[in-house]
């Protein structure tokens, strides 16, 4: 017994196309309809066409390991480096700055938490141990993961009313042992940007690393921008960001897993790679944590990259855009019903303070929605890509009944409808 059902025993084989995919298929039959837009988060679809590039060109590289890029697979080399140039000019970096390709946002992160703490260390009197990071209270949580591995104190800013960073109140937890700071781009719960100027202007001034996490808008951002959005900078531009986090499976539409992280010189990048050199078979090298990344992820980025370019990316910011300020509209015209911030992109928070929200979620989740909440303020979020476009309208007829089944003497439940993703 395992977790308390049967332990499956080792398959005899002979098994056949048609009797797998059927058996994939039933254990797969609860799940959540993702495809119509019921999952809140860990799905990201531009269109039908995007889809199939992606998955044939995935599939087309499904073999090789992009560890052995520009060794022995030429074609995914190119393709990587090719991948990190768009993000460079993407993300207005300058000349010598350096990008690798991960398999995840937090593998991102920790490599530019990594880097910044060999950064720390490098400087004449630093200290080398009981370092810490300042970051703001919506920070994800993959940079406590990073402390926790490399032994970091955490210390966490107060926000504004805006729900974005607080920079005085940042400001004043740096001290000789602050190795990091932080700014999201946007944050995950309330989908805002922090003020990465004024961060910037606190790193220069202090000395230490900035570090954007824009693993949700590094891809997409730069396209509400040239669409004439009037959001906050957040790139290399600013002169104190040293190393910026962006998914390319999130609103890049590309195939998982694939991330890729930015340094400001490769310097910094240098500070980020993995050597072994005691092994008997040699020095090992790697950019990233994981040695075997797949060489498939590499190339649906780069075909997706190509298909979708600047026109596609900014139709897709300028749909993003109407269907956000179109489910604001909607919900906002709900009675009792608030938005904890004005969002910056397509994450969403919203609650109220006449209705019981907890009610509200397991009504919507019996309505078949998967729900994902915040906890502090306690709110419903949506991580909406165009997925959820087409759905708004049950949604909100949904929602509306949903307050409404909440009102009645319906028992808050005690679990399994909260989420921080």
């Amino acid at each position: 017994m395992t977790g308390g059902t049967e332990r499956a025993s080792f398959p005899a084989g002979g098994a056949q196309w048609e009797d797998i995919s059927q058996r994939m298929a039933d254990f797969s039959a609860k799940d959540i309809d993702w495809r119509g837009g019921r999952a809140p988060m860990f799905v990201f679809k531009n269109d039908a066409t995007t889809q199939e590039i992606g998955l044939k060109a995935y599939t087309m590289f499904f073999v090789e390991n992009a560890l052995g890029g520009g060794r022995a697979f030429h074609g995914i080399g190119r393709m990587e480096r090719e991948v990190l140039d768009y993000g460079l000019d993407l993300l207005n970096a300058p000349e010598g700055a350096k990008g690798v390709f991960t398999p995840g946002g937090s593998e991102s992160i920790f490599l530019a938490v990594k880097a910044a703490r060999e950064s720390h260390r490098a400087r004449a009197g630093a200290p080398r141990h009981g370092l810490n990071m300042v970051m703001p209270d919506t920070a994800h949580a993959a940079f406590d993961k990073a402390a926790q591995v490399m032994d970091l104190e955490i210390r966490r800013a107060p926000l504004t009313e805006d729900k974005r960073v607080d920079p005085e109140a940042l400001r004043a937890l740096i001290d000789d042992h602050t190795m990091l700071i932080v700014g999201s781009a946007p944050c995950y719960p309330h989908g805002v940007i922090d003020p990465i100027d004024a961060l910037s202007a606190i790193a220069l001034e202090s000395g230490v690393w900035l570090h954007v996490d824009a693993c949700v808008g590094g891809w997409i951002l730069p396209f509400y921008q040239m669409n004439g959005a009037p959001l906050r900078a957040f790139d290399f531009a600013l002169p104190g960001v040293r190393s910026i986090s962006a998914d390319l499976h999130k609103f890049g539409f590309c195939p998982k897993p694939a991330s890729t992280v930015f340094f400001r010189d490769v310097a910094d990048q240098e500070r980020s790679v993995f050597v072994a050199d005691q092994w008997p078979a040699g020095v090992f090298r790697t950019a990233t944590l994981a040695g075997t990344r797949p060489a498939g992820a590499v190339a649906a980025a780069w075909a997706v990259l190509n298909h979708l370019g600047t026109e596609g990316y900014r139709k897709a910011a300028a749909r993003m855009a109407a269907m956000t300020d179109a489910y604001i509209a909607d919900i906002t015209g709900i009675e009792g019903m608030e938005f904890w911030a004005k969002p910056d992109m397509t994450l969403i928070n919203f609650g109220s303070r006449q209705h019981d929200m907890m009610k509200v979620a397991a009504a919507m989740m019996q309505k078949d929605w998967l729900v994902s909440m915040t906890r502090r303020p306690v709110g419903i979020h949506l991580m909406m890509s165009l997925l959820h476009e087409s759905v708004r309208g049950q949604y909100i007829a949904d929602l509306r009944a949903a307050i409404a089944q909440s009102r009645s003497d319906m028992p808050t439940p005690q679990s399994g409808t909260t989420g921080y993703a």
